[in-house]
């Protein structure tokens, strides 16, 4: 059995006083949420906190889901410490940003979902075969580049750690050009979802670690669609191997606008800006679908990293971009 280290569980009442416990713990102290992706990890000595701060009894984080605007078209202002369940579930998501719904809804089992959260995934400490293993078995290998080595066993002649992106929300928040609000010592700042991401296993975001992840704010519904496929090993519960989100902004039956942000296949969700380019300005014709999926094949890495078929998966990216696109092409119909 794999067991918890020794640490002091902290619980405050307040963002404010959340950062200041964080100030005062420095780096031996870590924030958590559901607590679904960092608790394994202090099992396997990933992380080993000496103080965890729980983020769940603050009532910023965990307030209702909510519009701005007033109107039925305005953004939705989402607490980042509403769990998946709820986020899946919630009414006004599911009408105006569906995509982040279901995206929240095939997140592992529902007894994760039932405690992950939404700021929690979108925060996913990033995947590899070779990390995600105890720390005996990490020790028999020499350990590797992203935790006590210094080789990354997928590449090993590589200055980088190649673990991957695993979170299914991220991709479907890059995509719909969702924003993030953080909150720190240094007060408030709000950046767009595609530039909380770095593509390096080991940095993967640039929010830094004494800044709480507080809200999440969706764009309001204006002329665009969205959806999310993804590919997994067991089609219960499972990590991504595989995630294609689309997004597409209508002008009549033309395509105004598009972007296509793959999950899986890299330390960040990551936008093909080829996709894009060609669906824009088109109809969503079989041509203009295939194009994007072509497109999208090309920067979908077969990484050894998530003990799948590489030549599949990397196949199967033009079939589920594709399939994202033909959703949005019979929802427009």
């Amino acid at each position: 059995m794999l067991r918890l280290p020794s640490f002091t569980y902290r619980q405050p009442a307040s963002l404010k006083e959340a950062v200041a416990m964080k100030a005062d713990a420095g780096p031996d102290g870590m924030y958590v949420a559901g607590g679904t992706d960092l608790y394994p990890n202090m099992k396997r000595r990933h992380q080993t906190p000496a103080t965890v701060i729980s983020l769940m009894g603050i009532p910023e984080l965990t307030a209702p889901v909510r519009r701005t605007g007033g109107p039925a078209d305005g953004g939705i202002v989402i607490g980042a410490a509403i769990t998946l369940t709820d986020l899946s579930a919630c009414p006004a998501v599911r009408q105006s940003a569906f995509a982040v719904a279901h995206a929240a809804e095939l997140v592992s089992t529902p007894l994760l979902r039932n405690m992950g959260t939404l700021g929690g995934n979108l925060c996913l400490d990033t995947r590899c075969n070779y990390y995600d293993q105890t720390y005996e078995w990490r020790k028999a290998i020499d350990f590797c580049m992203k935790k006590d080595g210094h080789i990354c066993w997928v590449a090993p002649s590589s200055p980088r750690c190649w673990a991957v992106s695993s979170s299914d929300v991220a991709p479907v928040m890059v995509a719909i050009g969702a924003e993030f609000l953080l909150v720190g010592p240094a007060g408030e700042r709000l950046v767009p979802a595609g530039r909380l991401y770095h593509n390096d296993g080991i940095n993967y975001l640039t929010k830094q670690p004494d800044e709480i992840l507080a809200e999440v704010r969706l764009p309001r519904t204006d002329g665009w669609d969205a959806t999310y496929h993804k590919l997994r090993r067991r089609g219960s519960f499972d990590f991504p191997v595989l995630g294609a989100a689309a997004w597409v902004r209508w002008d009549g039956d033309q395509v105004a606008d598009a972007r296509v942000v793959l999950g899986g296949v890299a330390s960040w969700p990551q936008e093909v800006p080829e996709a894009g380019a060609a669906l824009k300005g088109r109809a969503l014709s079989d041509d203009a679908i295939a194009a994007a999926a072509e497109a999208a094949y090309r920067p979908a890495k077969p990484l050894d990293n998530t003990d799948f078929d590489l030549s599949w998966r990397k196949q199967m990216t033009r079939v589920y971009v594709a399939r994202a696109l033909e959703e949005l092409r019979r929802r427009r119909r």
